[in-house]
């Protein structure tokens, strides 16, 4: 049974964080290197974005836990330390110096940044800075959080306790993301941490295949970033037997992790640069779940429905073109569609044809800041969910003067 705790990437046991600043970023109120530290070595996963342009910590990282294990977990906001000459050996650099102020292996740093892409990332400040991000490590989840952040407004952190062989177990996980938001294999940056004793092999495949369900299925706006990670540390202190292969213990660890990363999915998604409303779209009725998955994914990213989400208009004919150009195999004249929200739920379109419905209950609906689009397609039993967020003015403020 799970059970919604406080403490985020902290919640677990040996588990400890902190946030300061160190002076990559300009202002000075806003934290930009951000630590979790485990007490013990860990078991360690990571799944990274498909894009070809790579940040140079990404590479790091994957040569420093081929081994499957980790302790510590070090990023910097403001300097995305991708496109640079000597970016991976900042990034190693970075390892070099926190394993020091550690006394751990530097092999055994998880290591990531974020912000602009194609400036120089100058190590004194991380340097300068790692000494007090060590000494005041402690139960600083949120601190951690904060220090990750460049476009995000809000925080995304939250723990779990679960149950496995009889042992409670803690998961939590902090992340970032609010634009460059169109993950393909990982997203943004989320870091998990769990006391759950799993080997990395099981591990991995179970971020593997929880990406699939969760991250994969955001957009906020189409593209998709160089620096994607997403990682999970397991360090068994839990004292659970260890999971190392496919049965019942591995199944609750999975439904532990997918309630974590489903939140944070929900978070990012509500959060999107300039966004005022949270979109879900649940398709229902496929012919199998890639199809569904498909057709979620291109309805939540359709910049005419996201627009029309913005406006509260129940324009349900944008959400039918959406499923057309989708590329899968769909009848059209079997789809249902929905709008429902906390104000309630109003069909709009039977049989791929529109119905008569209330243009002011509709809009009373669409007012909400947390929108499903509920789509029925009439062909089988798949199903899938998608998150994204409306298309507003902001955004174009935001994104047009990002570097200045």
């Amino acid at each position: 049974m799970l059970k919604e705790i406080q403490g985020g990437v902290c919640a677990a046991k040996g588990f400890t964080a902190n946030g300061v600043h160190c002076g990559i970023r300009k202002n000075k109120t806003k934290r930009d290197l951000s630590l979790i530290f485990s007490e013990t070595q860990a078991s360690a996963a990571a799944v990274y974005t498909q894009n070809l342009v790579k940040g140079a910590p990404l590479t790091v990282t994957k040569n420093n836990i081929a081994d499957g294990k980790a302790r510590a977990v070090i990023c910097n906001s403001g300097n995305a330390n991708t496109c640079n000459a000597n970016g991976i050996e900042i990034a190693e650099q970075t390892c070099a110096l926190l394993a020091k102020e550690l006394k751990i292996d530097a092999k055994d740093v998880v290591v990531a940044s974020t912000g602009v892409i194609g400036h120089p990332l100058d190590i004194t400040p991380i340097a300068e800075g790692i000494p007090a991000l060590v000494s005041g490590l402690g139960l600083h989840s949120d601190l951690a959080c904060e220090g990750i952040m460049t476009t995000d407004t809000k925080e995304k952190e939250i723990a779990f306790e679960f149950t496995v062989g009889g042992k409670t177990c803690r998961i939590g996980g902090i992340a970032k993301g609010s634009g460059m938001i169109h993950p393909n294999m990982a997203t943004m940056l989320v870091f998990v941490t769990t006391d759950c004793a799993i080997s990395s092999a099981m591990l991995a495949k179970a971020l593997s295949a929880d990406v699939k369900d969760s991250f994969n299925m955001i957009s906020v706006d189409g593209d998709t970033s160089t620096n994607d990670m997403v990682s999970v540390l397991a360090n068994g202190m839990a004292g659970n037997a260890e999971i190392t292969e496919e049965g019942e213990a591995f199944d609750n660890f999975c439904a532990a992790l997918s309630a974590t990363t489903t939140y944070l999915c929900r978070k990012i998604a509500a959060d999107g640069e300039g966004a005022t409303k949270l979109l879900e779209c649940k398709v229902t009725g496929a012919k199998d779940e890639q199809t569904a998955k498909i057709v979620a994914k291109s309805v939540i990213c359709s910049s005419l429905v996201k627009a029309a989400m913005f406006g509260s208009d129940a324009n349900w004919g944008r959400v039918l073109c959406a499923i057309g150009y989708a590329g899968v195999d769909v009848d059209v004249n079997k789809v249902d569609v929905a709008f429902r929200s906390a104000k309630g739920e109003i069909s709009v379109c039977k049989d791929g044809a529109g119905i008569e419905f209330s243009e002011e209950k509709a809009k009373e609906i669409l007012l909400e800041n947390e929108i499903e689009i509920l789509v029925a397609l009439g062909d089988g039993d798949g199903k899938a969910t998608a998150w994204g967020c409306d298309l507003t003015y902001d955004y174009v403020k935001i994104n047009g003067d990002y570097r200045t």
